[in-house]
This record gives C-alpha cells, sequence and structure tokens, in this order.
C-alpha cells in the first residue's frame, strides 16, 4: 500500500482533478478525430465508408477491453493499471500521428483504445473508493461526469484547432505530454489500492471471447451496406459474433475467477445502468461523428471553424453535468437519467431536419444546447446508477462494467448509423468541395441517421424508466438528505 493517503478535502480535490482530468483525455480521444477525418481520409487515402473505422478501432477495443482491465485494476492495484495504461496510451498516440498508411493508423488507435481500456475503470474506481457513497461520492462523479461528458464536445473543438493549425497527426501528438506527465504524477497524488482478498487470476479466455464477439460483431454492420445485409458474410459474421458472445457467457459461468461473474447482475440497477448506458453510447457518439462531417461536407466548414462550432455544446454540457449532480441528490438518478435521454432524442429529432442550405444558427446551435442538456443529465446520473449499492471489491468490475456499455455502445452505434446513412446516400464520398447533388444525398443520409439516433435515446428513456429501480433511486435520495454514507475502503 501506498503511504499516500487521502485524507484531506485537499488530497481529494487534487487526486479528484487528476483521475478527471485523465478520463478527460481519454474521452477526448473518442472524438477528437472527428474533425480531423476529412483530412486524414485525403492523406491516408480511406474509402468514405472506411473512415468510421478511425473512431470504431479506438472504441471498440476500448470497449471489449474495459470488463479486463477493470478486473486487473483490483486484482493487481488500481493506481498501477492507471499508470500502464497511461503510457501504452502515450506512446500508441505517438505511433498514430506517424502512421502513413489506414492499417497503421487503424491499429495505432486500436492500441489507443488498449491504454484508455486500462486507464478508465482504474480511474472510476479509484474515485468510487475514495469518496462515500451518498452526497459525496454524487458530487465527485457529477466532477468526473462534467469532465468526461465535455470531453466529447471538447474533443471536435481540440481536434479543429489542432488540425487547422499544425495537421491531423497533432490531435494524436498532443496526448504524449499530457499522458507521460499524469502517469509521473500519479504515484505522488493517488494512494494505491486493491482488493486483497482475491488471488491473481485472469480470464484470458473470458477476455478473448468477448472482445472478439463483439469486434466481429461492429465489423459485421459496418460491412454491411458494401457486401449487403442479406449476404452470406454480414449473416455469417453476425452468427459468429453470436457464438463467440454465448461463449463468453458460458465461460463466465464455468470460471472459478470470472472476468464477469454474472451474480453481479443480480443487482436490479446495475443491470438497467448497464442497458442505458449502451444505449446512451449509441445515441451520442453517432451525434459527434454526424455533426462533424454535416459541418464540413454541406456547411463548407474548415475544421477549425467546426471545432470552435462546438464551444457552445461543450460549455453546456458542463453546466448541465453540475446540474445533474445536484438534482441527483435531491429527486434520485432515476428520474434525471429519464429527463436527460429525452432531451438527447428532442435534441437529435430536431438534427434529424438538417438541410442542404442550412446554417450553424438554424441547424446546429438550437439541437447542440437541447442535446448536450440531455447528455449532462444522462451521463451523471447512469454512472452513479451502475455503481450504487456495489462491495469495494467489485469497484473496478463496475466501473469496467458501464464504460463497456458506453464504449461498445458508441461503436455500434457509428457503425449502424454509418452504415444507414451511406445506404440512404446511395455511398456517396465527394473528393474535395461536394456537387449540388452530392450535397442532398449526404444531407439525406445524415439526416436518416440522426433520426434513427433519436429512436436510440428514446429506447434509453423508455429502459431506465422499466429497468432502473426506483426503489434505489429513492432510498439514495433519503440517505444523502439525512447525511447517511456508506464508507469505501481504499
Amino acid at each position: 500500500m501506498s503511504p499516500v493517503e487521502l485524507t484531506s478535502p485537499r488530497a481529494k480535490t487534487l487526486a479528484l482533478l487528476l483521475l478527471a482530468a485523465t478520463q478527460f483525455i481519454v474521452v477526448v480521444d473518442a472524438s477528437i478525430v472527428n474533425v480531423a477525418l476529412p483530412s486524414i481520409g485525403k492523406d491516408l487515402d480511406f474509402k468514405q465508408d472506411d473512415l468510421s473505422w478511425v473512431v470504431n478501432s479506438y472504441t471498440l477495443v476500448f470497449g471489449g477491453c474495459l470488463l479486463l482491465g477493470g478486473r486487473l485494476a483490483d486484482l493487481l492495484g488500481r493506481r498501477r493499471l492507471f499508470m500502464t495504461g497511461l503510457v501504452l496510451f502515450s506512446l500508441a498516440s505517438l505511433a498514430g500521428g506517424l502512421a502513413t498508411s489506414d492499417i497503421w493508423l487503424i491499429v495505432a488507435r486500436a492500441f489507443q483504445g488498449l491504454g484508455a481500456a486500462l486507464v478508465s475503470p482504474a480511474a472510476l474506481s479509484i474515485v468510487t473508493t475514495t469518496f462515500a457513497e451518498g452526497a459525496e461520492r454524487n458530487k465527485a462523479l457529477g466532477v468526473w461526469g462534467a469532465v468526461a461528458g465535455a470531453g466529447g464536445a471538447a474533443g471536435v473543438l481540440l481536434g479543429g484547432i489542432l488540425t487547422e493549425g499544425l495537421g491531423w497527426e497533432w490531435v494524436l501528438w498532443v496526448n504524449v505530454p499530457i499522458g507521460l506527465t499524469m502517469a509521473v504524477l500519479a504515484p505522488r497524488i493517488l494512494p494505491e489500492s486493491r482488493d486483497e482478498h482475491e488471488d491473481r487470476s485472469f480470464d484470458l479466455p473470458g477476455a478473448f471471447a468477448v472482445t472478439a464477439g463483439l469486434a466481429v460483431l461492429v465489423y459485421a454492420v459496418v460491412d454491411a451496406e458494401r457486401a449487403g445485409w442479406g449476404s452470406l458474410q454480414t449473416i455469417g459474421l453476425a452468427a459468429l459474433s453470436l457464438l463467440l458472445i454465448a461463449g463468453f457467457l458460458l465461460i463466465e459461468a464455468r470460471s472459478r475467477k470470472p472476468l464477469l461473474p454474472l451474480s453481479t447482475f443480480r443487482l436490479k440497477t446495475l443491470r438497467g445502468a448497464n442497458v442505458v448506458g449502451l444505449l446512451v453510447g449509441m445515441s451520442l457518439f453517432s451525434m459527434f461523428y454526424f455533426v462533424s462531417l454535416y459541418l464540413q461536407q454541406v456547411l463548407g466548414y474548415d475544421a477549425l471553424k467546426a471545432g470552435f462550432a462546438y464551444l457552445p455544446l461543450s460549455i453546456a454540457i458542463i453546466l448541465s453535468a453540475g446540474a445533474a449532480s445536484v438534482l441527483v441528490t435531491k429527486v434520485g438518478f432515476k428520474p434525471v437519467l429519464i429527463a436527460g435521454l429525452s432531451f438527447v432524442a428532442i435534441g437529435l429529432l430536431w438534427f434529424s431536419q438538417v438541410s442542404v442550405g442550412g446554417s450553424f444558427l438554424g441547424d446546429v446551435l438550437g439541437p447542440s444546447l437541447i442535446a448536450a442538456v440531455g447528455l449532462g443529465f444522462s451521463f451523471v446520473p447512469v454512472t452513479i446508477a451502475a455503481v450504487t449499492k456495489t462491495r469495494p471489491d467489485q469497484a473496478g468490475l463496475a466501473s469496467g462494467l458501464i464504460n463497456t456499455s458506453q464504449q461498445v455502445g458508441g461503436a455500434l452505434g457509428v457503425a449502424i448509423l454509418a452504415s444507414v446513412a451511406a445506404s440512404v446516400s446511395g455511398g456517396v464520398n465527394p473528393q474535395g468541395r461536394p456537387t449540388p447533388a452530392q450535397l442532398v444525398d449526404l444531407t439525406d443520409g445524415f439526416s436518416a441517421a440522426f433520426l434513427v439516433g433519436a429512436g436510440f435515446a428514446l429506447a434509453g428513456a423508455i429502459a431506465a424508466a422499466v429497468l432502473v429501480s426506483g426503489k434505489d433511486s429513492r432510498e439514495m435520495v433519503e440517505a444523502a438528505k439525512a447525511g447517511e454514507v456508506t464508507p469505501v475502503a481504499v
């Protein structure tokens, strides 16, 4: 155990700032490349449909390995995994910026995702084990939610500044000094902790099965537009993915030390929160992806202007996440979560009305602000719900699980909606400024994608109403009002 102890408010604040800042960088990297996609596609000769893999290779490996990362954090040490992940993340960022081909960049982004999968659950589990359940943890997760939620929008802004000013390579290289600095600071600020009651066995077969199953599923969806939805390839890959995921569940049921103990799902709120988290990811990740393309390919914005178009969204997310952390303590996480996803659905439905002759004020600003409020009101309560009533030794697992749901949802959402957009637009692949006919086709594709995304958000609101325990939500409010908290061992 490290001599670092978080016994004073100042020490806890410093630890939270470091952890939240790290999560900010991890989330930023899921969206920072969005504005750079046209430049990346041109320099590395990407096909339009394949560009989504620059995003998906990161989010898929991130989501697929989060459960293993959370388990490793609990068993080997949360700070140790936090630092290891930061170093891997930084080196992969360096390699990605040096890419000279599409495959090179996709592989580097996958290794970035692996580093993030070690960092993120370790960071969130340190937050969970440091701050007592109740108002204290809600405030901490409010900060966490604000910076992590804003990371998606801020990533687009930073991506625009860096792409326009220095080149797309710098959207990756900027991570290197930041990540290594955080790794150096970690031993001075964060305590080491792990589950002392468990042996150090790893469920590698389970980790392989679930990661491979998810990868095959996303590839099947991404390539379905080219191969055909009813083709032997698409059907065969979908069947293979289901077999791998079924194999994962079988491994978990029989393993002495499973990666994901199925008994974990006895907690109703945890189950519901992860279903909702999946749908949050499916709706919101795709929103950032398609808004970026609409701004640049239809409205003709350069990377810098597109990045600054996200500034109101970033500010609104930070404000709404802060408000959500207060509301959760007063009314519970369930009503705030339902309201948040309803706002997301409204924002995406509004986005589905985008037009060829649109403008930032008429087509982007309004729905961006509505969706931003929804994101803040969704991200904070779903994270709180996912770790409610979990034991200290489950901190890494629960943290990895909710991150997995959101990241895999993001990868699937982008894959599905990219396929929807390509199907409606006829697979338009503009080189340079699109023709008037291509603009119409592109806009129709984006509109259809936003509409399906709104459906995902609406499904999330319904799932929150049905699957998340109202009793757990009310009990958390009552405990917070009474000043009762559950201490968590570090």
